[in-house]
Order: structure tokens, then C-alpha cells, then sequence
């Protein structure tokens, strides 16, 4: 391979790592979404308010694990609270109000945040190095380089994606929630307790903030504009699908590995620097004015 192939497969490994903490990201909304049908605005916050509370636990001297425990503990507990006292009681509403609800909350959360903690910028060190592996030490033909925390990254967002999609394939619960997810009058025919199903996935959302948060906040340090992590989630589920999984995975790679190859080699037609802040969002609105419903949507039929 010649130097610039790759280069480019250097840059276009890099972006498919981080297209993995991409979908992680996008698959807290595609839970909420199949099981309510509820967009989960204050899914950003919630990852803000999980990543400042362990750093702040661990800047006051908490062990790691300890202080991993305690917010993983917060973050499945305010799940199951915020689905109790807000989405409960509003699960006959229009999903305007349901989509205003998280909207609120997304504000409480972000003043609950700065009350309990504080709004300063936090470092966040998970332990993990950024130096750089250099592939050919393993394969004498293949002279690239990755970052390592680019690989324990996706490692370790890419573990959870597969055992989310295990748990929800494969058990009681997950079986539950696809049939909720399916229809809500049917799964309650037979049984299934809705509130329970909500709860869990509730919950699972709290987790999957503490992860992100974790990873992202650790590559971009912890703050407000931590939430801006969580928008290049939209364009992710815009890709793949709102409803889908396994689209929010390949909507996840194709954002991630496409965003990287615009910076590098479209760049400058754009006037430099800052095609990353809108590239996603681009791609998404051109796929979709093809393809309305992702790649793994599922079109609604309206019978008349």
C-alpha cells in the first residue's frame, strides 16, 4: 500500500473508533424512544451530571471504584425517578408534552448539576494512555498509527453495545421490551407490566450516560459543553434509525469515520478548521431527504 492509502486508512480506522463512543451515545436515545416513543432531550445532562459527579468524587479523595459505584448507583436511581415522577404520570399525554417534559428536565438537571457540584472545568483522568501504538510493531506491512485510548475506548463502549444488545435480545426483559416497543396495548394484554419495562430502561439510560460521560468527558474534560458530545447522537439515530440498534451502531461508524475523512481531505474547500462541528449534521440531512426513515427505520404504514 502507498503512503497516502495509508494515511487514509489511518484516519479512516481512527474515525470508526470513535464512531463506536458515537453509538453508545446514540443507543441511550434509541431505548427510550422504542419503549415510550419519548424523545429524551435531557439525555445530555444526564451524561454531564454523571461524569461531574465522579470527578468531583474523586477530586475529594474518593477511591475510584468507590466513587464508580457511587454514581453508577445516582445514575440508576435518578433513571427510575425521573421515569416514576415525570414520565409516568404523563404516559397518556401527547408526545409534544412528553417531548416539553424532558425538555424541562433537561434544564432542572443542569441547575441540579451546578447546585450540587459546581459549573467549573474538570480534567478527567480514567487511567487509560493516549500514546500512540504503532500497528507495524505487530504487523511488519501495515505502518499506522492509534491512538491507544482510541482503541480502549471503543473497547469498552463497544463491550457495553454488545452486551446491551445480548440482554435485549436474548432475555425475559429485553424480549418485554421489544414487544413493548412493537405495541403497548398488545404487551399489556399479555401481561407485560409497562411501568416496570419503562423503569428498567430508565435505568439502563442513567448507565450508559455514566459510561459516555466517563469516556467523553475524560477525551474533551468535563463541563458544559460536554452536552455538545450528546448532539452528535442525533445525526447518528437520524442515520440509522430512531428505533434500531444495530442502525445506531452503523450510524455511529458511518458518522464517525466520514467526519474524520472530511476533516482531513475536505477541510479546505470549507475554509479550514471546524468542518467537525457541523459535518454530521450535514450528512444526516442529505441521508435523510433520501432515505426518511434511517437505514434500519421502520416505515409507518396509516390505513384509512
Amino acid at each position: 500500500m502507498g503512503v497516502f492509502d495509508l494515511f487514509m486508512l489511518e484516519v479512516f480506522i481512527g474515525g470508526l473508533l470513535s464512531g463506536v463512543m458515537y453509538s453508545l451515545v446514540a443507543i441511550g436515545f434509541v431505548l427510550v424512544f422504542k419503549s415510550s416513543g419519548v424523545f429524551n432531550f435531557a439525555q445530555g445532562t444526564m451524561l454531564l451530571f454523571a461524569a461531574l459527579t465522579f470527578v468531583s468524587l474523586t477530586e475529594r479523595q474518593v477511591n475510584f471504584w468507590v466513587a464508580f459505584a457511587i454514581t453508577l448507583m445516582v445514575m440508576v436511581v435518578m433513571g427510575i425517578v425521573i421515569e416514576r415522577t415525570v414520565m409516568r404520570p404523563l404516559a397518556n399525554q401527547s408526545l409534544l408534552s412528553l417531548f416539553m417534559a424532558t425538555v424541562g428536565l433537561n434544564y432542572f438537571l443542569e441547575g441540579l448539576a451546578q447546585g450540587t457540584w459546581d459549573s467549573a472545568v474538570h480534567g478527567l483522568e480514567l487511567g487509560i494512555s493516549n500514546d500512540p501504538i504503532f500497528i507495524s510493531e505487530y504487523v511488519p506491512w501495515l505502518d499506522i498509527i492509534i491512538s491507544q485510548f482510541d482503541i480502549a475506548a471503543a473497547v469498552i463502549a463497544g463491550t457495553m453495545i454488545l452486551g446491551l444488545t445480548l440482554f435485549f435480545q436474548y432475555t425475559r426483559t429485553g424480549m418485554s421490551l421489544r414487544a413493548v416497543s412493537d405495541d403497548h396495548m398488545a404487551a399489556m394484554a399479555v401481561g407485560i407490566p409497562l411501568s416496570r419495562i419503562w423503569a428498567i430502561v430508565w435505568a439502563v439510560t442513567g448507565v450508559i450516560c455514566l459510561i459516555a460521560g466517563l469516556l467523553w468527558g475524560d477525551r474533551v474534560s468535563v463541563s458544559f459543553t460536554l452536552t455538545a458530545a450528546v448532539l452528535k447522537g442525533l445525526p447518528v439515530i437520524l442515520l440509522g434509525g430512531l428505533t434500531s440498534i444495530p442502525g445506531a451502531i452503523v450510524g455511529g461508524l458511518i458518522i464517525g469515520a466520514s467526519e474524520k475523512l472530511g476533516e482531513i481531505y475536505l477541510a479546505d474547500l470549507f475554509g479550514g478548521q471546524g468542518i467537525e462541528h457541523w459535518w454530521a449534521y450535514t450528512t444526516a440531512l442529505i441521508f435523510i431527504l433520501i432515505r426518511p426513515t434511517g437505514i434500519f427505520g421502520e416505515k409507518e404504514i396509516e390505513r384509512v
